[in-house]
């Protein structure tokens, strides 16, 4: 897999740097390619739910901005990225090391984009599917962020 370019990598992680809910639950950047980005959430107490997994909402969390940033890769400089609907199903109780979420571009439009969003749960050397979905984005033309 490519690596984005050091501009597009640049404004990805400065965007996601300005996201107050990925600092909250502790997310990272793990790879940012054209196309494709992959966020780590590692398992706290803060993240879970009554039964020690990983929250669906942090599951679909980090799901929703690893296709954001996946659609954002691909756009023009001076755009941003907003999410217009997603779709997520929880396949298996989320419960590891971590989690990654891997969003993937299928189709980039001029205005709209479509990801396939994919979340594993990672213990030691063991990477389980727990979720995966779809998601539409929109290219929003010359509209900084702040």
């Amino acid at each position: 897999m490519d690596e984005a370019s050091a501009e597009v990598q640049g404004r990805v992680r400065d965007s996601f740097e300005r996201q107050g809910l990925m600092h909250h639950l502790g997310a990272r950047l793990a790879v940012i390619a054209p196309g494709r980005v992959h966020i780590v959430l590692p398992s706290r107490p803060e993240v879970t739910q009554q039964h020690g997994y990983f929250h669906a909402g942090a599951t679909s969390s980090i799901a929703d901005s690893a296709g954001g940033y996946a659609a954002f890769t691909l756009f023009p400089e001076e755009s941003s990225v907003l999410t217009v609907e997603y779709k997520i199903n929880l396949l298996a109780p989320a419960e590891g090391d971590h989690l990654e979420a891997v969003g993937t571009v299928l189709k980039s439009g001029r205005t709209l984009t479509v990801c396939q969003l994919e979340v594993f749960s990672v213990q030691g050397s063991r990477r389980t599917l727990v979720a995966t979905g779809q998601q539409t984005l929109i290219q929003v033309a010359a509209r900084p962020e702040r």
